[in-house]
C-alpha cells in the first residue's frame, strides 16, 4: 500500500461520513438499548461506528 492509496483511501472515506452517520446512530441506539450501562459512552459510540463504516466503505471503493 502505498501513499497514493492511503490518500485516495481517506478521501473516499471523507465523503461518506455524512452517509454513515445514520447508520452509526442505529447501531449504537442498539448498543445502548441493550446494555443500560452504556449510556453515557453513545457520542463516543456514534463516533466511533462512524469512522468505521466510513472507513470500511472507503476501503471498499478503493480496494473493491
Amino acid at each position: 500500500m502505498n501513499a497514493m492509496d492511503l490518500v485516495l483511501t481517506l478521501v473516499f472515506s471523507s465523503v461518506m461520513l455524512l452517509f454513515m452517520s445514520v447508520p452509526a446512530m442505529k447501531v449504537s441506539d442498539l448498543i445502548v438499548r441493550r446494555y443500560p450501562a452504556m449510556q453515557r459512552w453513545h457520542t463516543l459510540l456514534v463516533l466511533f461506528w462512524t469512522l468505521l463504516f466510513s472507513l470500511l466503505i472507503g476501503l471498499y471503493l478503493r480496494f473493491g
